[in-house]
């Protein structure tokens, strides 16, 4: 019998991509394509569905060509994407009825404010897990059948469909209308405890039952795909986050994940149970295996980190490009003073404050460009620190190690400055496409191509790892400045009701 590989399907925000994988975990071929970011008006954000399935189906015949692998060989397709963006389409043409609603996308402001009057903004957390934002799918789906001609009537005669990306890809590939639990646990809709669309939040929301997918697990086989892949099993689907906690194999209570990239992203497993977060944290899915019990965690969202390294090169052109910036880091030995909080459009968890703004304090004559940028890195660090010690606080396990993955983790003075502000090791491992090893591990673990989750730990590979090298006292001095400047960026937007 000919080599076997698995493919990942990764639906990303800017681009989509296939990567295969052997049974060592490796990468043995890559595709990507970008596709257009459409913005309507100011705050709304939306993609072209039809273009995205189009990449799609153009990225996994070329990963495949450029290695010479045949669609035969292929054992399974896993699938992992973007969460919260939501799509409907015509169950009988297969046509989208409006532009997909990007995560990013604010249009659900208003919907948010009023479900919130009703309850405040934990008004469903103790059933789903999430705070009212306009962050999630619910909203933005009430948004499409309250403002689409018609949509809310052909909704209610099962006319039409919804899905996240997954949900999309997954009828596209095999004409079956599933979800997978990490995806349905970022609409609002689910319940934690049930893993079903809850009666009462779709009656809240104003959401008819028939629109919705099927719930299943995140490893088990949902039919077979048409077309090039003819007959290949689609055999896994996990939102990015989740997938990437799986591929980095933190599969007992107390692992902990954090993907940086644009924002960053840090996933704890809580094991079968869900833990109701008291510090500003999102209860939600980590994955489900088949039958096996459900894996629940905590999860802490940063909106900016990567992106700021990207404001100091483009805004301030400070460096060129941006693996300078630990170059001009390392010019000074510390921050000089500095703090900068980057509260570009409000701060993330555990704050939770769309009033807040960046701000740069702690400015004196002595603070030169190299201060500037080691405060840059640093608050990608003392922002982990926040939502690390939530999590502590919320699991009443402590953190030993972070497994770190994403495009920052090439820079070593930030993966240092992390170890040192979170008194703990910080891991990076061989293979940094984690989100993607995650969908082909749990697609290759539904058709038995790997037969156990320990032979996935097997696979994992540390490439380098950092231990804390600061003293406590400045430690604890640096998180009381870092928490000062934290508390200037608060209150700087005023809603016109005052909220």
């Amino acid at each position: 019998m000919s080599q076997q590989y698995v493919a990942a399907i990764d639906q990303g925000t800017t681009s989509s991509r296939c990567i295969l994988f052997d049974r060592d975990g490796r990468i043995v071929s890559v595709d990507q394509r970008e596709h257009r970011q459409i913005f309507p008006q100011p705050g709304w954000v939306e993609h072209d569905a039809e273009e995205i399935w189009t990449n799609v189906e153009v990225v996994v015949q070329q990963a495949l060509q450029k290695s010479d692998i045949t669609p035969d060989q292929v054992a399974a397709i896993g699938i992992t994407n973007q969460r919260e963006t939501t799509v409907v389409w015509d169950r009988e043409t297969g046509k989208p009825v409006h532009n997909a609603i990007v995560w990013q996308d604010t249009r659900t402001n208003d919907i948010v404010r009023e479900l919130g009057n009703a309850g405040g903004q934990d008004r469903f957390r103790e059933k789903c897990g999430l705070p009212l934002a306009t962050y999630f799918s619910g909203p933005k789906l009430r948004w499409l059948l309250d403002n689409v001609e018609g949509l809310r009537e052909r909704a209610e005669r099962g006319e039409v469909l919804f899905g996240t990306m997954d949900t999309w890809l997954i009828w596209k590939l095999t004409g079956h209308h599933v979800t997978d639990v990490t995806n349905a646990s970022r609409t609002m809709l689910m319940n934690l405890h049930t893993l079903e669309w809850d009666p009462e939040i779709l009656d809240a929301m104003g959401i008819p039952a028939a629109i919705l997918p099927e719930i299943r697990s995140s490893s088990e086989v949902y039919g077979t795909a048409r077309g090039y892949l003819a007959g290949t099993p689609v055999a896994s689907s996990l939102g990015d986050q989740h997938a990437a906690l799986f591929g980095q194999t933190c599969f007992d209570p107390g692992d902990v994940k954090g993907t940086y990239g644009t924002g960053t992203f840090l996933v704890m497993n809580t094991g079968t149970e869900p833990v109701t977060s008291n510090n500003g944290l999102l209860t939600t899915l980590g994955y489900k295996l088949g039958d096996e019990p459900a894996v629940y965690a905590l999860e802490g969202s940063i909106a900016v980190t990567g992106s700021l390294v990207q404001w100091l090169r483009d805004n301030l052109g400070l460096i060129s490009t941006a693996p300078e910036i630990e170059t001009l880091a390392r010019t000074v030995e510390d921050n000089g003073g500095c703090y900068i909080v980057p509260a570009f459009s409000g701060l993330f968890a555990p704050h939770w404050r769309s009033d807040a703004r960046g701000v740069v304090a702690g400015l004196t004559g002595y603070v030169n460009k190299g201060h500037i940028a080691r405060a840059v890195l640093e608050a990608s660090a003392w922002q982990t620190r926040e939502v690390v010690d939530a999590m502590n606080a919320d699991s009443q396990i402590d953190l030993t190690t972070l497994k770190v993955d994403g495009g920052m983790t090439a820079d070593n003075l930030l993966m240092q400055i992390l170890s040192d502000v979170l008194d703990a090791e910080v891991v990076r491992p061989m293979v940094a496409e984690t989100t993607c090893l995650g969908a082909a591990y749990a697609a290759g673990l539904a058709v038995g191509y790997w037969p156990d989750v320990e032979t996935l730990r097997a696979n994992w590979h540390k490439a380098a790892e950092w231990t804390p090298k600061m003293d406590s006292e400045v430690r604890e001095r640096e998180y009381r400045n870092w928490n000062k400047a934290v508390e200037r960026t608060l209150g700087w937007v005023e809603h016109p009701d005052g909220q």
